[in-house]
């Protein structure tokens, strides 16, 4: 498959569906199939190439739980939903999943880019993935910290603010899986930049909550974490925790 549009499994069961620099996971347990993340519109295509290998059509998918509502991470979220898909949120996201561009960062996004021209090519990927026409979704507000997701698997929600207000991280305890989310990522669409780190001002709500979220997720102990930009981490998540708090809000 092409550089742009593939999915792999990176651990038995949890499959990386990667269009445009964007990941989503669509993970299969012996209970159903959840899709973490809807990533961007042509994400869709490499979803259904996705299910026909394991045999399954996107009415199989039993739910979409959305870390957080920004249009990179709603994507084919509404399609789906519109096929009888349940989609899931947490209630202070629940609103920016309606409107996926109704966000105020830290920094004004053009001039950030405009001054981190490394982040150009993948800004200009997304676009050409669809990041400028992404329908929103209501999304059910479900997700609560600490607690269960009704979805195959019942990984554990852990609400991770700063990326935005109710941006959730998701764990599966006995696999020792983290899906990160965007609250750890080991590139950096706004910068180009690769490791180990917290998204830029340039996307971020509150830097300061997001480096303070890290602790949540480094209490984790996760192996494995995979997040929505970027290599999976392999090594486990303490050690890219460290590397994040070193990288600092940027």
């Amino acid at each position: 498959m092409s550089r742009g549009r593939q999915w792999t499994e990176v651990v038995p069961g949890f499959f990386s569906i990667s269009v445009a620099d964007v990941n989503c996971y669509l993970v299969q347990t012996a209970d159903g199939l959840t899709l973490f993340d809807a990533g961007l519109p042509r994400s869709r295509g490499v979803l259904r190439d996705l299910l026909g290998h394991l045999g399954a059509k996107e009415t199989d998918i039993d739910a979409v739980v959305l870390t957080h509502g920004h249009f990179d991470h709603v994507g084919v979220a509404c399609r789906l939903h519109e096929e009888g898909v349940s989609v899931f949120v947490h209630p202070r996201d629940a609103q920016l999943a309606r409107h996926p561009y109704s966000y105020r960062p830290a920094s004004p996004r053009v001039p950030y880019v405009l001054t981190h021209p490394r982040g150009i090519p993948t800004i200009t990927r997304m676009a050409l993935a669809g990041a400028l026409n992404v329908r929103g979704v209501e999304a059910q507000p479900r997700v609560r910290h600490e607690h269960p997701i009704d979805a195959p698997g019942t990984p554990i929600a852990l609400w991770t603010p700063g990326h935005t207000e109710g941006h959730c991280a998701y764990l599966f305890e006995e696999s020792g899986v983290l899906i990160a989310g965007d609250a750890l990522v080991t590139l950096d669409p706004y910068t180009g930049e690769t490791g180990p780190q917290i998204v830029a001002r340039a996307a971020t709500a509150d830097t300061t909550e997001a480096m303070e979220s890290l602790d949540t997720l480094a209490r984790t102990s996760a192996r494995v974490v995979l997040t929505c930009h970027g290599e999976p981490v392999l090594d486990g998540v303490g050690p890219a925790v460290a590397a994040a708090r070193r990288r600092g809000p940027h």
